[in-house]
């Protein structure tokens, strides 16, 4: 990896390393700093926060885009970004990691699935500055170019200030050239109401293919739904803690009774704050 004084930028994706997204992130963010890229081999949508364990990985250097540091990876985008932090900046965080430009929104339930989402909480995981990036268009033929100046803003400003600890930004872009603007936003609570469509193989065994429709539970106007259906950039500030921290009162008002337990036990297990520090 070279050595320059410009900021070192990790770029990730789940789409795989051929994806026309990627190719736009890499066009935004060399402008800004030494841009090193490790990617799928293939299409890793849906993958979550997946890992390979229990067969090799494989990691390999490809020349696809001039001056650019580029790596293929047989793994997950999780194991994209634990390779690149082990094996390329051997233990030298990079400055950003950035991920994407998936094909398809990564907005409000959608982030837990997403292998896009998945590399940059990995990132984060990692102490490293984080974004997912992701665009409301599945196409192949997906036009990325109105993308690219709000990526820069939220580039910038996460290089110039740093995030939050144990927290990354999940940023979704709305179809077309008239945005109006970034929102800072809230998750909507919305959800898939999924379906299992059966179909019949040659030799007429059943299999299904999963479908479903998208419904918006939220009619808050501080979601990212809401920023997206009105024309705006949608980021949300996004935890790897998923502890439900509003729910930790209501267990401690629980009486446990488990025979054998000390009493002294028993007490320290229900009396925890809601920041789920102990009481003593």
């Amino acid at each position: 990896m070279k050595k320059q004084s410009r900021p070192n930028i990790l770029v990730v994706n789940d789409d795989g390393i051929t994806a026309p997204g990627i190719r736009n992130l890499i066009e935004v963010v060399q402008h800004l700093g030494n841009v090193v890229v490790v990617a799928p081999d293939g299409p890793q949508s849906g993958m979550g926060h997946a890992i390979t364990i229990g067969k090799p990985l494989r990691f390999d250097k490809v020349t696809l885009y001039p001056g650019v540091e580029m790596y293929k990876c047989s793994g997950t985008p999780v194991d994209c970004v634990k390779l690149a932090v082990n094996k390329i900046f051997k233990g030298k965080k990079p400055d950003l990691c950035v991920s994407g430009i998936n094909h398809g929104l990564n907005n409000s339930i959608n982030v837990i699935y997403s292998g896009t989402m998945s590399a940059a909480v990995e990132g984060a995981i990692e102490g490293i500055p984080s974004i997912g990036f992701s665009l409301d268009d599945y196409t192949q033929e997906a036009d990325f170019s109105h993308c690219a100046k709000f990526i820069t803003a939220i580039c910038e400003q996460v290089l110039e200030h740093g995030l939050p600890p144990a927290t990354l930004l999940n940023v979704n872009f709305p179809q077309g050239p008239d945005l109006k603007g970034i929102k800072i936003c809230r998750q909507a609570n919305a959800k898939w109401a999924e379906e299992f469509d059966e179909r019949k193989d040659p030799y007429q065994r059943p299999y299904y293919w999963l479908t479903g429709v998208f419904q918006n539970n939220d009619k808050g106007e501080d979601t990212d739904v809401w920023a997206l259906e009105h024309g705006y950039v949608s980021v949300v500030p996004v935890q790897f803690d998923l502890t439900a921290h509003h729910a930790i009162p209501v267990l401690n008002s629980w009486s446990f009774q488990v025979d054998g337990l000390p009493e002294k036990q028993d007490s320290e297990i229900r009396h925890l704050t809601a920041d789920g520090s102990s009481l003593g």
